[in-house]
């Protein structure tokens, strides 16, 4: 009696028989999340970010700071790249991508909290900037953004090495 152990036999094979597949597939709801949050953080710039006191002359995100548009549009990308490797990967996501989202997820909540407790951008023009609206809407934003990503890291990634048992 021969037995063929061939690296060639699709994974799961139990006998001549039978062949177990693993078709489940990420769900989607940490996606969403964070698509939310991606859409609201990038809401944020348009806001008023920073006032200076005295003055009635309130500044956007984009007219604050440079790094507060890119970080939106950063999320976009990664937010594109997210819904198409959810149409493409075996199981509906990629974990280091989402990992990636979920990294600069929080970078984003971390930097509008610093600029919530003192604005960045006033110290050289010799400004007393006061935070406004725009920075708390980019916290919740950053915040919801960060958090979906890493629901979405939980779910099952399309990569074969892992087996039911691992999860």
């Amino acid at each position: 009696m021969t037995t063929n152990n061939s690296s060639s036999a699709p994974r799961g094979t139990h006998g001549a028989d039978r062949v177990e597949v693993d078709d489940r597939r990420a769900g989607k709801a940490g996606l969403a999340v964070a698509g939310l949050g991606i859409v609201i953080f990038n809401i944020a710039p348009f806001m008023n970010w920073v006032d200076p006191s005295g003055d009635a002359d309130p500044r956007t995100g984009y007219a604050t700071d440079s790094l507060v548009p890119f970080i939106a549009y950063l999320g976009l990308g990664l937010l594109l790249a997210m819904v198409y490797a959810a149409s493409r990967a075996r199981r509906g996501q990629h974990r280091g991508l989402t990992l990636v989202s979920m990294a600069v997820g929080l970078a984003a909540t971390i930097q509008c909290i610093a600029f919530a407790l003192q604005p960045m951008g006033g110290l050289e023009r010799g400004d007393d900037l006061s935070a406004q609206i725009g920075v708390y809407v980019g916290i919740i934003g950053a915040a919801l953004w960060a958090l979906g990503s890493g629901l979405l890291a939980k779910e099952i990634e399309g990569d074969d090495g892992h087996s039911r048992s691992d999860r």
